[in-house]
């Protein structure tokens, strides 16, 4: 390797200390919901749970998630980032710690409640922060971002079933993942001060132009959205669909854990294959082609190649999130306009995306198989494609002025 090869791929020590903030956070985001798969049979076995009533599980955390991300900005404009953040990151440690004592479904259905608010919070500051802090690195430091959010599930994922068999059941292999939460308070109180926003008054914010008032904001939204629904399904029901066709609760959890890793080096090397050029749609259109194949192979072939339909659908939704964000904030240059773009966006999607755990289950129910479920997301997708061709740069300035 050359000597400027390896002091481009050097970082000082403030930039370490951010990425490894960013890692710990991003970690806590998915293992509340990743968890719940691998053990949803001894769920309802211990509480009597319909599929229905076990899609809230994931459903209301992206309920929650889409009504709260409206409010992390304005939130962090009054109160502060490094005070909501700690707020967020108790939410979701506290919620987690709670599924100790859960007797009953509604009780798992309050801590998913709040341990959604308190992943939109930070999904809804952390990407403007990335883009306030490394302007520079925003495809890259977004990969990693969304990497360890990813490799978040793919652990709960994998050692949840373990846990559960090992630790005294379901029950403490879910509340075990509050402490990732704590580990996540320290580091973020350890480097706070270099993941922040220049102050800002709150009167300068509302001169701007409402999102709600551009289509363009509604196309980015829609287009969240779908892809978000395909993600949820898949941590949803995945594990579920694969032990309805015979295999255990550590096999289904494994590929769940196997496809959220491909999910974790899509979100590293998607972006870099973008970060070339503006215009994202190629890069794009290959992330939605990837997830076409896996849900038609989830649809068609699911027992003959499981292993490489969970790392084609992977790789696909794994590349298809980071970027649908890096598009979102191309869309303006001030990181605080850009971010309350992606909060709206994330909004939005995330509202569309919640019913799709909830759709699901009922088309399970209904059917008495997945497949249905499976198609329907291959048409969604399909749509996505033709949306993805509006996303020219070139018309990017003006439209979320």
């Amino acid at each position: 390797m050359s000597k400027s090869m390896t002091q481009s791929l050097a970082l000082p020590a403030s930039m370490v200390m951010t990425y490894s903030t960013i890692i710990l956070v991003a970690l806590n985001l998915r293992p509340s919901m990743a968890g719940i798969g691998p053990l949803l049979n001894r769920i309802q076995a211990d509480i009597g749970i319909s599929f229905t009533q076990a899609s809230l599980l994931t459903m209301l955390p992206i309920l929650a998630i889409g009504l709260a991300s409206f409010v992390g900005i304005r939130l962090a404009l009054r109160f502060g980032e490094s005070r909501v953040m700690v707020l967020a990151l108790g939410l979701i440690g506290a919620a987690t710690a709670l599924r100790a004592f859960s007797s009953g479904l509604y009780d798992l259905l309050l801590t998913a409640l709040c341990a959604g608010v308190g992943i939109a919070l930070i999904q809804s500051l952390m990407p403007v922060l990335i883009k306030s802090a490394i302007p520079d690195r925003l495809t890259f430091s977004m990969g990693v971002y969304v990497s360890a959010l990813m490799g978040g599930a793919a652990i709960s994922a994998a050692t949840v079933p373990w846990l559960a068999d090992h630790l005294g059941g379901w029950r403490i292999a879910l509340a075990l993942w509050a402490l990732p939460s704590a580990l996540a308070l320290w580091g973020w109180q350890r480097s706070s001060d270099v993941l922040v926003l220049p102050p800002i008054k709150l009167d300068a914010e509302e001169k701007a132009t409402p999102f709600y008032r551009l289509p363009r904001a509604w196309t980015l939204a829609l287009f969240f959205g779908l892809g978000t629904a395909g993600y949820t399904c898949l941590l949803a029901w995945l594990p579920p669909f694969y032990l309805s066709l015979g295999w255990t609760a550590n096999a289904s959890g494994l590929l769940l854990s196997f496809m959220t890793a491909a999910e974790v080096v899509a979100g590293l090397l998607m972006p870099s294959l973008a970060k070339h050029s503006k215009d994202r749609r190629l890069v794009l259109a290959g992330v939605l082609l990837l997830s076409i194949i896996g849900f038609v192979g989830l649809w068609l072939a699911p027992l003959h190649f499981a292993w490489l339909w969970a790392l084609i659908v992977g790789l696909g939704i794994g590349g298809l999130f980071p970027l649908s964000m890096i598009v979102t904030l191309d869309h303006h240059d001030d990181p605080r306009r850009a971010g309350g773009l992606l909060a709206f966006v994330q909004g939005i999607g995330y509202l569309l995306a919640s019913v799709s755990p909830l759709i699901a289950g009922r088309l399970k129910e209904v059917f008495a198989s997945f497949g249905p479920a499976w198609f329907t997301l291959t048409l969604v997708f399909v749509v996505m494609l033709v949306i993805n061709l509006r996303f020219n740069p070139k018309t990017y300035p003006g439209l979320v002025d």
